[in-house]
C-alpha cells in the first residue's frame, strides 16, 4: 500500500485493516487448498502433469469446492468496499490532514471492482460453459 504516517487517522483504520489482512490471509489459504485440490484430481485422473500451474478445464465436480469457496471470497470482495468507505469517511474529517487516507480509499474502491467484477465474470462463463455441456449431451 502506502507510506502513511502514524497519526490519528491511521490509529482509526489500524485494528480494521488488520482484521482483513488476517481474513485475506484465511481465503488464500482456501484458495490455495482448492486448487491444490483440483490439480491433486487432475494428476490422479491422468490428465495433467506434475509441473502443471494452472487448469484449464473446468470439471463438474469442481462447482462442489468452487461454491464453498465463493462466499468466503465475497465477504471479502465487500470488506474492500467497507475499507473504501470508511477511508472515504475519514478522509472527510476534521482532522485528516494526510493525502494517503483518501489514495487508500481509492485503491480498496479499484481492488473491490476488479476483484467483485471478475468473479462475477468467472461464474457467468463457468455456467455457461456447463449449461453448454448438458445441452450437448
Amino acid at each position: 500500500m502506502l507510506t502513511w504516517p502514524d497519526s490519528k487517522m491511521y490509529q482509526l483504520f489500524r485494528n480494521q485493516f488488520l482484521s482483513f489482512s488476517m481474513y485475506q490471509s484465511f481465503v488464500q489459504f482456501l484458495q490455495y487448498y482448492y486448487q491444490s485440490g483440483c490439480l491433486y484430481r487432475l494428476r490422479a485422473l491422468g490428465e495433467r502433469h506434475n509441473m502443471d500451474l494452472t487448469v484449464e478445464g473446468f470439471q463438474s465436480w469442481m462447482w462442489r469446492g468452487l461454491t464453498f469457496l465463493l462466499p468466503f471470497l465475497f465477504f471479502g470482495h465487500f470488506w474492500q468496499l467497507y475499507n473504501a468507505i470508511t477511508l472515504f469517511k475519514l478522509s472527510d474529517h476534521p482532522e485528516c490532514k494526510e493525502w494517503q487516507v483518501s489514495m487508500c480509499g481509492i485503491t480498496f474502491l479499484i481492488l473491490f471492482l476488479g476483484n467483485f467484477l471478475t468473479t462475477v465474470r468467472v461464474i457467468y462463463q463457468k455456467q455457461k460453459q456447463r449449461e453448454n455441456k448438458n445441452k450437448q449431451l
